[in-house]
């Protein structure tokens, strides 16, 4: 059965503004371009300002600044490379097709070496052969005038342009983030188990050109997990399943105090704030048992000693839970979705999380049971809606 989907390209969608931002920046950049071009070098009946490829070149750098075929070695080094292998197809091979065949493929086999793929490119080693008796003569003078000259300054429009306009190009990797001493918040790489690496992996197996930067396919999949994430748990977030009066220590606070608080409260973990109530690390029965000072050994103290000491008496502890806590704190903001709460549990082995504002002051903390339970009740709703 036809189908006419098969022949359209699976295009996602962009919106009206960007829409707009490519058309207004191909506008500029070629009549910029010629119109420096005219300024340069005169302008005559015989003197191209534009080349046609060059109308190609600014698809690329304004509608789709990120791919690795819109980048300035590209387009600088693809263009010339292709106008000198172009030249010497002509000039060389009498029969015009054999010479546009040729010229076309081995400037695709030396830009794929060279790492310089430009798509346009083709079109100007073709325009080298059958450009007609301007281009001819103009000899290997071709390379660099239009081609160069015309690469060269739409690309500079095209670099003003998209930085203007909000676009990173020459387009590069996003920085590591840097995160605070004290303060380790969470993200969708912490989750995610694909990497660059395994999507170059994997690229390559493919063996073909995938015109999508790897590190742009990644922050594409870690956005789409989130968006998956927040789907499955259907709206439940952080800041709705937390515990709010959660009880918290000061890195100061006598480890005594914290033990007591502990077993008053029947808890495991408390947060440790400062004076602002921000979170700089979180104390668990762990940390007293493995990290404490329990004051001179006995001939029968060892784990057992402790556990017991722990359950009964505190006079053996010594010091302050600054000297204890773990400092490099996992955190979750209010309103990261829940099941997303749940695989940082699972990739982290925590299993209290503080829940901190935008700030880092400390709202509530979320536990295991506190996620299970939320994610049983958006199952059974699922169900119930199901049903």
């Amino acid at each position: 059965m036809f189908r006419l989907a098969r022949f359209l390209p699976n295009l996602v969608p962009v919106s009206l503004r960007e829409r707009l931002r490519a058309s207004l920046g191909a506008f500029i950049g070629l009549l910029a371009t010629a119109g420096l071009t005219a300024l340069a070098l005169g302008s005559g009946p015989d003197l191209p300002l534009l080349m046609a490829p060059i109308g190609a070149s600014a698809v690329l750098l304004f509608a789709v600044p990120a791919s690795p075929l819109a980048q300035p070695w590209s387009i600088a080094g693809g263009n010339c490379l292709a106008a000198l292998v172009g030249v010497t197809c002509a000039q060389w091979i009498g029969d015009v097709a054999l010479a546009a065949a040729l010229a076309v493929s081995i400037s695709i086999a030396l830009m794929l070496t060279l790492r310089c793929l430009h798509p346009p490119s083709g079109a100007v080693a073709l325009t080298a052969v059958i450009g007609g008796p301007a281009i001819t003569d103009l000899g290997y003078a071709f390379a660099a005038w239009p081609v160069a000259i015309n690469s060269l300054l739409l690309l500079a429009v095209a670099v003003a342009f998209n930085r203007l306009t909000g676009k990173d190009y020459p387009h590069k990797p996003p920085p590591a983030p840097v995160n605070d001493d004290k303060l380790v918040p969470f993200t969708p790489r912490v989750s995610l188990g694909v990497t660059v690496d395994d999507l170059q992996t994997a690229i390559r197996e493919r063996d073909e050109v995938v015109s999508v930067d790897p590190v742009d396919l990644e922050e594409v999949l870690h956005r789409a997990e989130t968006l998956a994430f927040a789907r499955r748990s259907g709206g439940v977030v952080a800041g709705s399943v937390m515990t709010r009066a959660v009880a918290s220590v000061a890195p100061g606070t006598s480890l005594r105090v914290v033990l007591r608080l502990l077993r008053t409260h029947g808890i495991k973990a408390v947060p440790v704030v400062d004076e602002r109530r921000r979170v700089v690390g979180i104390l668990t029965q762990t940390d007293l048992l493995d990290k404490a000072d329990w004051g001179p050994p006995r001939a029968s103290s060892g784990l057992g000693w402790r556990l017991r000491a722990i359950t009964n008496s505190d006079r053996p502890l010594r010091g302050k839970a600054r000297d204890v806590m773990t400092p490099l704190v996992c955190t979750v903001p209010a309103a990261m979705p829940i099941a997303m709460v749940v695989q940082l549990m699972a990739d982290t082995g925590h299993h209290h999380l503080p829940v901190v504002s935008d700030e880092g002051e400390l709202l509530g903390m979320v536990t295991q049971s506190d996620v299970v339970e939320a994610l049983f009740r958006a199952n059974i709703a699922d169900i119930a809606r199901v049903a």
